[in-house]
């Protein structure tokens, strides 16, 4: 004779099973039955946790990186669930399927860079403020010319009003690297203010050229605790310069060609601008010494990643 517990039990998988066959025999998927069948026969075996959630697995927590530690590889970001996940029209906040988690950074490489290796004689080109449908095609082509390879701090909201731009910038053999979305300062941020600058930009950028960005600039070179700490968990090494024409004030071409060439050295990482206004001064800059650096021996090249 069956125990009440044992009617109660196949009661429960009667009932169980009965439910999966109503709500999904109609779509004809009979390995749905099986698995609702087996959920149901394992129920009063082995009840799940009270605080698992319904709609799927748990979401680990991001851990936090310890201050003398590497930061620990950031995951890519979900969509946001309020997306509608069906429309293709809607871009996807996450990074492209499939891509590699942020890289490790030391907690050297989480300072920012101001040279390169003193004892070659190599110039770093930074372009930053773009992309500008004004001047950056000019300043691709003036690279091209003299096959110089740079890297261009680029702000959110000029890359996604211009993602064509972006393309070609990567087609063309250049870094492409964070400059904050909205370009503030960042010293006046809250961290998860900071956060969404600089994570919404690399999303953006990496859906736009496949590839996540692996160096990050603050507007103004004005670092903060925050920057630098979610930068390195973002897996993006701040860069600085060590040679600033200041072309952004627009005091004259012979100026800014005069302050670049007295102030290169080798290892340099010269600061320049092709967006955020009138550039016409910094392209006519480029022009006059750039030719001038080549011919001193100079070569150029972009931070490795």
């Amino acid at each position: 004779m069956l125990s009440d517990r044992q009617i109660t039990s196949r009661r429960l998988l009667l009932v169980a099973a009965g439910m999966s066959l109503l709500g999904v025999a109609g779509c004809g998927r009979a390995e749905e039955v099986a698995r609702a069948a087996a959920a149901a026969r394992s129920a009063d075996r082995e009840p799940p946790p009270a605080d698992s959630p319904a709609d799927g697995p748990p979401t680990a927590p991001a851990a936090e990186p310890s201050p003398s530690a590497p930061a620990a590889p950031a995951a890519p970001a979900a969509p946001s669930a309020a997306a509608p996940a069906a429309d293709a029209a809607v871009p996807s906040s996450a990074p492209p399927a499939g891509a590699a988690p942020a890289r490790a950074l030391t907690e050297a490489e989480s300072r920012p860079v101001y040279e390169l290796d003193a004892d070659r004689r190599v110039v770093a080109l930074t372009i930053d403020d773009g992309p500008d449908p004004r001047h950056t095609p000019t300043v691709l082509a003036l690279l091209e010319q003299h096959g110089i390879r740079a890297t261009f701090f680029l702000i959110g909201e000029n890359a996604v009003e211009h993602p064509d731009l972006v393309r070609e910038i990567a087609a063309r053999g250049h870094h492409i690297a964070n400059h904050t979305w909205s370009h503030p300062d960042l010293r006046h941020l809250p961290e998860a203010k900071v956060r969404e600058e600089l994570e919404r930009t690399s999303e953006l950028l990496h859906r736009a050229t496949g590839k996540a960005p692996t160096w990050f600039r603050a507007p103004g070179g004005d670092w903060s605790p925050a920057s630098l700490k979610v930068s390195a968990e973002l897996g993006m090494r701040p860069m600085a310069w060590s040679v600033d024409p200041r072309d952004w004030a627009r005091p004259g071409t012979v100026v800014i060609t005069d302050r670049v060439l007295k102030d290169v050295r080798p290892g340099s990482i010269v600061l320049n601008h092709d967006g955020g206004g009138d550039r016409s001064q910094t392209v006519a800059a480029l022009k006059a010494y750039l030719p001038v650096l080549i011919d001193s021996g100079y070569h150029f090249t972009a931070p490795p990643g």
